[in-house]
């Protein structure tokens, strides 16, 4: 069982993650110092979508995540193209989060491409470990890792701040106002997360108290770091920063001196480790609920470890595709979106009327917009949408669950209390 310090550890480590060490480079490349208006717009987004999925997650916890609350609001079609944008796009996002790291160990061991695979394979190879032996021990790693990087970042951005200057702000839309609609679709990689954890609601001791919980924790800490990480990136760096590949590295040096750059890759490969553990938990868990609704081949996925092997492998090929980085991002966070646009529809069927319905009805016009502004490589998630709806279609009748599998891939499954998650 999860406990409410490893799932808001969890939840921070799938948000904050890559993001924190390389978005505020790519955001300025695009937008400048206004691309400080996107992290913004990111942030206050975040607080009624984690709402959302925090609040579907305590009422039906199930290892289905947003899948199952799209199935329980729209039927298995619906839930199959939702579980599908999520479960594929963890292969396809994985070997662009190691490079973000790997680009900080090439950084001082030099290598490049290679250096960057090797830094994938470890971290790849660490990660699987953790999850093969169980949710309890990645979820204990996960809460030293948060904690220790939680503070080297408020170490970094404490250092630096001393060396900011107004003066970096000007000009502050550069790239005209349209680059903070470009810098926010690049964004929408670093914010995503929030339904990664959605997975792991049944593996918590008590869903309704403690997954909200959980997750209002994990959303004051993530608005933090990431805005004080770009605050300082823009004022410290400059116009620098738009053309760094390690902007965490940089304003460590300005701050403190010395050979920092060793010090900074090792907390660019433990963001790493920590943001792919808790995708690759989450789609394991996924994986299995798929299965068990008929959305999945059982024989791949129908087990945990067989649903982590199969991620896995699929990691492995999509390192070796000739995609560059910059479209690999777009393509996963395309899929990620269509997976917000889905859930925040499927809260404003299920939550009851209330605080938590208004924030559903915010988030879902939001995250419309996010794939709109995504353009062409959202395509994908259509794609693949239809894929899951043709084999929805194709294959035997959907399986109901049980009252037991409302911890499906779960290890320690407990009976479901909740009447809504036996209906079809």
């Amino acid at each position: 069982m999860l406990t409410r310090a490893q799932g808001t550890a969890l939840c921070v480590g799938a948000v904050l993650g890559t993001g924190v060490i390389s978005m505020p480079a790519l955001a300025a490349q695009v937008a400048g110092p206004a691309s400080l208006l996107a992290w913004l717009a990111l942030i206050l987004l975040s607080a009624p979508l984690a709402w959302t999925f925090a609040a579907l997650g305590a009422r039906h916890p199930d290892g289905g995540g947003v899948s199952t609350y799209v199935r329980l609001a729209f039927g298995h079609r619906a839930a199959a193209a939702v579980g599908w944008c999520f479960f594929f796009a963890v292969p396809l996002g994985a070997p662009p989060a190691a490079a973000f790291a790997g680009g900080y160990v090439a950084d001082v061991l030099g290598g490049g491409r290679a250096t960057v695979v090797g830094t994938f394979l470890v971290v790849m190879a660490v990660v699987v470990t953790m999850n093969w032996f169980g949710l309890q021990i990645s979820g204990r790693v996960q809460l030293y890792l948060a904690a220790a990087l939680a503070t080297l970042l408020v170490v970094t951005v404490v250092a630096a701040l001393p060396h900011a200057r107004w003066g970096n702000l000007t000009p502050f839309a550069p790239h005209s106002w349209a680059g903070v609609g470009a810098a926010a679709a690049i964004l929408v990689w670093g914010f995503a997360g929030w339904e990664a954890v959605s997975s792991l609601s049944g593996d918590y001791r008590d869903p309704r108290r403690d997954v909200p919980r959980a997750t209002a924790a994990a959303v004051l800490i993530v608005g933090v770091l990431y805005l004080a990480v770009a605050a300082a990136s823009v004022l410290v760096l400059g116009p620098a920063v738009g053309d760094s590949p390690a902007p965490l590295a940089d304003l460590l040096a300005v701050g403190i001196g010395g050979p920092v750059r060793a010090v900074t890759a090792v907390v660019a490969v433990l963001l790493t480790i920590g943001a792919v553990n808790a995708y690759l938990a989450g789609a394991s868990r996924l994986g299995v609920a798929l299965a068990r609704d008929g959305a999945l081949p059982a024989r791949p996925v129908g087990t945990p470890r067989r649903s982590l092997a199969f991620v896995t492998a699929g990691s492995l090929v999509s390192v070796a595709l000739p995609i560059s980085l910059h479209t690999a991002m777009l393509l996963v966070t395309g899929c990620f979106t269509l997976v917000y646009v889905l859930g925040t529809a499927a809260a404003l069927k299920l939550l009851p009327p209330g605080w938590s319905r208004r924030g559903a009805g915010l988030a879902f016009l939001a995250t419309l917009g996010l794939l709109v502004l995504n353009g062409r490589p959202a395509l994908l998630s259509l794609v693949v949408a239809a894929g899951a709806v043709a084999y929805a279609s194709l294959s035997t009748s959907p399986k109901i669950p049980s009252p037991s599998s409302s911890s499906a891939g779960s290890i320690h499954p407990k009976p479901n209390t909740n009447p809504v998650e036996s209906l079809p």
